[in-house]
C-alpha cells in the first residue's frame, strides 16, 4: 500500500496511550499493510501503531534471525498485544528506536515474557517469546502506553542526551 513517514521525538503520539482495535476492518487492514511497508522500507524489527501517527493497539514485528545462516521469519501483525507474564532474569542490552535514529542506550528487560494478541483474521494468540524477541515485545508494546525506550535509562544517561533529545524535538 504505502510508507508512511515514521514519525520522531517530540512527536505528542509518541506519548498517547494507544486505543484498542475492536473490530479488524479494511482500515485496519490497510493501516497492518502500510506498517509493514513501512518496517520493511527502514529496515527495523519492530514499528508499532503510534510511530505512523495512530493511537491504535497494533505492532507489527520481524524478529532478525536467530543464526546468520538462517531465514529471517515473516514479518507479523499483532492486534492488542500485552504482557501477561515477564520471567527470567533481567537481561542489559542496547537498544535503539526508529523514533529517536541515532541514539543508542542499554535497557534492562526481561529475558522472556508472556504475550496475548489476535491476530489480523481475528484469531486470539498467547504465546512466549525469549531474548531479542522478547526485548522486540516490550520494547513495542512499550509504544502503545507511551513509553519509550530512553524512560528506561538511568538519569545519568537521561542527563547527557538531554540536549540532543531536545533538538531532536526542535527539528
Amino acid at each position: 500500500m504505502a510508507v508512511r513517514e515514521i514519525r520522531k521525538y517530540g512527536d505528542p503520539v509518541l506519548r498517547a496511550k494507544a486505543n484498542p482495535i475492536a473490530d479488524v476492518d479494511e482500515e485496519i487492514r490497510a493501516l497492518a499493510t502500510d506498517m509493514l511497508d513501512t518496517l520493511a522500507k527502514a529496515e527495523g524489527v519492530g514499528l508499532a501503531g503510534p510511530q505512523v501517527g495512530e493511537e491504535r493497539r497494533i505492532i507489527v514485528v520481524h524478529p532478525p534471525p536467530p543464526a546468520d545462516d538462517e531465514e529471517r521469519e515473516e514479518p507479523r501483525v499483532y492486534l492488542n498485544p500485552e504482557i501477561v507474564e515477564k520471567r527470567g532474569p533481567q537481561e542489559t542490552e542496547e537498544e535503539g528506536c526508529l523514533s529517536i535514529p541515532g541514539i543508542y542506550e542499554t535497557v534492562r528487560r526481561p529475558h522472556a515474557v508472556r504475550v496475548r494478541a489476535r491476530s489480523l483474521e481475528g484469531e486470539d494468540l498467547e504465546f512466549d517469546a525469549e531474548g531479542m524477541l522478547a526485548r522486540i515485545f516490550l520494547h513495542e508494546i512499550d509504544h502503545l502506553d507511551g513509553v519509550l525506550f530512553i524512560d528506561k535509562i538511568g538519569p545519568m544517561r537521561r542527563a547527557l542526551l538531554k540536549r540532543r533529545l531536545k533538538e531532536m524535538a526542535e527539528e
